[in-house]
């Protein structure tokens, strides 16, 4: 029955489309993710939102609306209550006593967890790190970077933070406090950076643009 199939000629020298795309621009395939098993943690997460939307405590389309909004959190919602802290001393003042209520303020929900925000001063640098996790203040600055998740950074920062800012490009004098905050389960740190020299006649959203990520944790300070 296979006979036919020793009078075909089969040439494989024939070009595959993605032989011809330039090797700089191919994408490997990537696994998928069932391909890896589910850890506890992403079981709970199931089981539990499944269990919600059984009992009615939220629908399937709440949740949904909530993910789409946690994912779409970018560091600029920070940058603007820094901003404003560094145009409004007064608000500055309520945002260090509670980050929620001065949130409030401008309508910015910033959660059920706390957040406390650590200034920095001319005599004292603060930096974020969670030792145990990657605890972090998504609310504000959205999900972290893999450098903050990774155990180099969670170990170092305690360790040797000076030297792990250095190597961010950031250089403190020996006469400048550094503190190290770390976050847990039930509490997270925002740093408020000084404000640049040579800003005083931006506007607030001008200012929010020289807010980075990496100045709300502590391993870079804002440049004008």
């Amino acid at each position: 029955m296979h006979d036919d199939h020793d009078h075909h000629e089969h040439h494989h020298d024939h070009d595959h489309g993605m032989y011809e795309v330039d090797p700089l621009h191919y994408h490997p395939p990537q696994p998928d993710l069932e391909d890896s098993k589910l850890t506890h943690h992403q079981i709970m997460q199931m089981a539990v939102a499944e269990l919600l939307i059984e009992k009615g405590v939220i629908t399937a389309d709440e949740l949904r609306a909530q993910i789409d909004f946690m994912d779409s959190i970018t560091p600029a919602r920070g940058a603007t209550l820094v901003a404003r802290a560094w145009t409004d001393p007064a608000f500055k003042e309520r945002l260090v006593a509670d980050s929620r209520k001065a949130g409030a303020e401008i309508d910015m929900e910033l959660g059920p967890i706390p957040i406390l925000v650590m200034e920095n001063t001319p005599t004292v640098h603060n930096l974020i790190v969670c030792t145990l996790c990657s605890c972090y203040p998504k609310m504000l600055l959205g999900t972290p970077p893999d450098w903050y998740k990774s155990r180099s950074y969670r170990r170092r920062a305690i360790s040797e933070p000076r030297k792990v800012l250095a190597e961010f490009g950031t250089t403190l004098s020996d006469d400048i406090e550094l503190r190290v905050h770390d976050s847990t389960a039930d509490m997270r740190y925002l740093v408020l950076p000084m404000r640049p020299e040579g800003t005083d006649g931006m506007d607030e959203a001008a200012l929010a643009r020289l807010v980075t990520r990496d100045c709300m944790v502590g391993v870079a300070v804002p440049q004008s």
